[in-house]
């Protein structure tokens, strides 16, 4: 009789505490949802061809742009070098660390010079590749002003810069007796992982 009345108290006592974690849990989500939603009066609004998946990473340089246009080959040419203009920007940002941190690793003669020309070689080289980006999304749509809207994001592959940056850069009289491609690269790698999630 007493194990009976045990097992019922027991029971009781999970099934109420089972209802406490749910409740507890559902609060939570509601807290969560509610933290994440716009504040009264805004919209939130969903921008196509952009999120995480379309950042730059240590494999890629990423950029997204939106054109709008009445014509739709305007508006698509409008997000295309928005697109282009902005990976320009984030690659020459991030090239000139690398610069910064591979002529200061190295004892090299006239370091301001040599920052210079590399500088000037690898905006070059920036864009020649810029020309060979990959589109990895785009959508066209029309607003109800009849405009159209191009949505666009594109990729450059870090690996493929950096090969151009080696082709050009040891072909260089100025630059080629200083010139460590190993040293040059591994600064370049790194640069990269720092980009994860950015």
């Amino acid at each position: 009789m007493r194990t009976s009345t045990h097992f019922r108290t027991l029971m009781v006592l999970m099934t109420a505490l089972t209802i406490i974690a749910g409740s507890t849990a559902c609060k939570s989500k509601k807290k969560a949802a509610e933290a994440s939603a716009p504040p009264p009066g805004e919209v939130e609004v969903k921008v196509l061809c952009s999120g995480p998946d379309y950042f730059t990473n240590k494999d890629f340089f990423r950029a997204n742009a939106v054109g709008e246009s009445m014509d739709q080959q305007t508006a698509k040419s409008k997000s295309l070098n928005a697109a282009r203009g902005q990976l320009a920007a984030d690659i020459s940002t991030v090239v000139k660390r690398v610069i910064d941190n591979y002529v200061n690793s190295r004892e090299m003669n006239n370091q301001e010079q040599i920052e210079e020309r590399f500088e000037g070689l690898t905006r070059e080289v920036t864009d020649q590749r810029l020309s060979g980006t990959r589109t990895i999304c785009e959508k066209l749509t029309r607003t109800p002003e009849g405009t159209y809207k191009s949505y666009l994001a594109i990729e450059l592959s870090a690996q493929d810069l950096l090969s151009a940056y080696n082709e050009r850069l040891s072909k260089d009289d100025q630059l080629r007796i200083d010139y460590d491609y190993e040293r040059f690269k591994e600064t370049f790698n790194k640069e990269m992982e720092n980009m994860k999630g950015n």
